[in-house]
């Protein structure tokens, strides 16, 4: 069974260059996806509210993109596909991206808001801790 076609991280040789941009030195996020899709909406909508910074790139006008989702996912077009820093994901929700950025790239997550909520939560999950209880990450 292929890891990435069930949405499980794919590792990236730090050397690969993503299409649509840029050599990714482990750190950046692009989110590959197509017109239509709505778990492509439903993912760029709920991504964009987390401040996070992420690069859109559509497979359908790319053919590098194109190539690149479907060596990760089995041969076929899933998206959206995910990749951050140096790991692939296809069809990931909000929170395994964010799960990632903190991991992956933790410079790129935004500090925590004043105000109270889920997102702020899965932003941050431990800044309403007590001290003595957060983790250093």
């Amino acid at each position: 069974m292929n890891p990435a076609r069930i949405g499980w991280p794919t590792a990236m040789d730090e050397s690969t260059s993503t299409p649509g941009g840029a050599e990714t030195p482990g750190g950046s996020i692009t989110m590959y996806w197509r017109p239509g899709c709505p778990f492509c909406s439903s993912l760029r909508s709920r991504l964009r509210r987390t401040g996070l910074p992420v690069r859109e790139v559509d497979i359908w006008t790319d053919p590098d993109a194109r190539a690149f989702v479907r060596s990760v996912a089995n041969g076929n077009e899933t998206v959206p596909t995910v990749t951050v820093g140096t790991v692939t994901v296809v069809n990931p929700s909000a929170g395994q991206v964010l799960a990632l950025a903190r991991t992956e790239l933790p410079s790129l997550v935004p500090e925590p808001r004043d105000r109270p909520g889920l997102l702020n939560r899965l932003l941050h999950p431990h800044a309403d801790a007590p001290a003595h209880a957060r983790r250093d990450p």
